[in-house]
């Protein structure tokens, strides 16, 4: 059969971390509200201070581009001129319908053309092309950036979770490159390998996307039909971040597969000592993966109430609530209090 693994992750690509952080959540830089702070000594003069203001307080992303676009003509050398595509790419992230943003990215890339100008606006392109459904593109994109920055951790994590996402949708195309690329991201991360360009809060942010590229890389493993490498990403989600019931839920579904083939095999043995042993393994199957599925019922109860934690709930149930039942003689009593045993506070619904 196709594994209870590979039938919850149409559930689990509605429910899990992919869609709470997903790629959007690396394009906003965190660039300041204010692009010049108070200083005891101003960087510029006061004629470029003033034309910093300009862009400060332009309305919108298209018209601070436009006044930075005013500002490089007349201050192409300024001590500013990073600090203003930081703060303008900052601002078209922000923008909220993506062929805008791609937009205004594009025409960024014609006012800003440096290179260091051109690496505040690369996630913003990425991210545009992304929502737009632009895959290929994107992936093209993210290569051409890679082949000069190897090691640049943001767009690794995005393209990973981008193919784990696409192969939940059916689509395997990016699960070779996917596996790559978040592989040698989690590899940075946990040597803390931040790159130079990088500031200490985004880099805090980025390392924080761990237990999700942990995550979406044995669902990469599951879709390649490899569940023993499936299950060491599953475990050490579980360690990382144990308030996640995705994997959970996946590593039921791989342990709940190894009882069936127990099963199967138990049925077609003739009576003996190998059949009586291989019985006694396949209910340590069962009674493993009731565990598991409870761990995932547990965690769930802590995510903010929505459709799709209703339906991640109902999956679970119906695959633990038969194995329960039989193992307690057609009875569902204390299985309520085992899920009980492993809630987690209810999360916040804050950003």
């Amino acid at each position: 059969m196709k594994s209870n693994c590979l039938s919850l992750l149409r559930v689990i690509s509605v429910l899990s971390l992919v869609v709470c952080v997903g790629p959007s959540g690396f394009a906003r830089r965190g660039a300041p509200e204010l692009l010049i702070q108070q200083q005891t000594k101003p960087k510029g003069s006061e004629a470029e201070d003033k034309a910093v203001a300009a862009i400060n307080s332009a309305p919108d992303a298209a018209a601070k581009l436009a006044a930075a676009g005013e500002f490089l003509k007349k201050y192409a050398k300024s001590s500013y001129r990073s600090e203003v595509a930081a703060y303008v790419a900052g601002e078209i992230s922000k923008v909220a319908d993506a062929a805008k943003k791609l937009k205004l990215a594009e025409d960024f890339q014609k006012v800003f053309k440096d290179g260091a100008d051109l690496e505040a606006i690369q996630l913003v392109v990425l991210d545009g092309l992304l929502t737009l459904k632009r895959v290929d593109e994107a992936f093209s994109l993210g290569a051409s950036i890679l082949a000069k920055q190897p090691e640049n951790v943001a767009i690794l994590s995005h393209l990973a979770l981008t193919g784990a996402e696409e192969a939940k949708h059916q689509n395997a195309k990016y699960v070779p490159v996917g596996l790559q690329y978040g592989q040698k991201a989690i590899e940075l991360i946990e040597a803390n390998k931040k790159p130079a360009n990088v500031g200490e809060a985004n880099w805090e942010r980025q390392k924080a996307m761990l237990p999700l590229l942990y995550l979406n890389m044995g669902i990469l493993y599951l879709v390649t039909a490899n569940p023993a490498e499936a299950r060491i990403r599953f475990e050490k989600v579980s360690v990382l971040d144990p308030a996640e019931p995705t994997s959970y839920a996946l590593l039921a579904g791989i342990v709940d597969q190894e009882y069936e083939q127990l099963a199967v095999s138990h049925r077609a043995m003739p009576a003996g000592k190998e059949k009586d042993e291989t019985l006694k393994k396949a209910t340590e199957k069962m009674d493993k993966a009731i565990d598991l599925y409870a761990r995932a019922l547990g965690a769930n109860a802590g995510r903010p109430e929505s459709k799709e934690k209703t339906e991640f709930e109902t999956q679970i149930l119906q695959s633990v609530t038969p194995y329960y039942k039989y193992r307690h003689r057609g009875s569902t009593e204390g299985l309520q209090q085992l899920i009980d045993k492993y809630k987690t506070p209810a999360t916040s619904t804050a950003p």
